[in-house]
C-alpha cells in the first residue's frame, strides 16, 4: 500500500505561540535541480520545525502533482527531498502567522541573504513561491509567475505561485499546473 499522508499533529496554542518570531533549518544538498523558496515559515513550521506544515498548504501535493515526486510526502519527510534534487528555503526566516507580518525590509534583507545562498548553493532554479514577496524582496514591481528574465549566477529563478491556503486566485490544480510548467523545463 502506497505510503499515505498520516493527519498532522496540531500544535497546541502555547507551541504555537512560542514558535512566533524562530526559525527552521532549510532543507538543502549539493546539485539540487531545484530550490524551492517559500515567503517565510508560519507559526505551524516554527512548531513543529517541517516547511509547508500547515494542513491548508497545498505545497505537498502540488509537489506531487506536478511529478515532482512520485508520490505526496509529508512535511516530516521533508528530509528526503534533497536525494531527488529539491530543496526549500525562505526568503525571511522569520516565522509568523502570516506572511504580511514581514515588513518590506525584511523581505528586501531576505532577498539579499537569498542571492548569497543561491550563489553558494548553485541550484539549476531558484522557484519563489510569491509573486509579492518576489517583487518586494528583489525589486522587480512588474515582475509575473514563471521564468524570470534575470538569473542569480548560473541559477535561473522562476515564480510560482504562494502554495498558502489563503491564496484563493489559484486551485491546486493550478498551482500544481504552475508546478509542472517549471519541471517540464527540466526534463527537456
Amino acid at each position: 500500500m502506497p505510503n499515505q499522508p498520516l493527519p498532522p499533529v496540531k500544535p497546541t496554542a502555547e507551541q504555537l505561540q512560542a514558535a512566533k518570531d524562530t526559525t527552521i533549518p532549510d532543507v538543502t544538498g549539493p546539485g539540487l535541480r531545484v530550490l524551492f523558496c517559500g515567503i517565510n515559515p508560519g507559526l505551524w513550521s516554527g512548531a513543529t520545525g517541517h516547511h509547508f506544515a500547515r494542513p491548508g498548504n497545498r505545497f505537498w501535493p502540488a509537489l506531487h502533482r506536478s511529478g515532482f515526486t512520485a508520490r505526496q510526502f509529508r512535511p516530516d519527510e521533508q528530509g528526503e527531498l534533497p536525494a531527488l534534487g529539491l530543496g526549500i528555503t525562505n526568503v525571511a526566516p522569520r516565522t509568523t502567522a502570516k506572511a504580511d507580518e514581514l515588513t518590506a525590509e525584511e523581505l528586501r534583507e531576505g532577498g539579499a541573504a537569498l542571492t548569497e545562498r543561491v550563489l553558494r548553493l548553485r541550484p539549476r532554479v531558484l522557484a519563489v513561491l510569491g509573486i509579492g514577496a518576489y517583487r518586494t524582496a528583489f525589486g522587480q514591481r512588474r515582475a509575473a509567475i514563471g521564468r524570470q528574465p534575470e538569473g542569480i549566477g548560473d541559477t535561473a529563478v522562476w515564480v510560482l505561485p504562494n502554495p498558502s491556503g489563503l491564496n484563493a486566485h489559484y486551485t491546486l490544480d493550478a498551482l500544481a499546473a504552475e508546478f509542472r510548467r517549471l519541471r517540464g523545463t527540466l526534463d527537456g
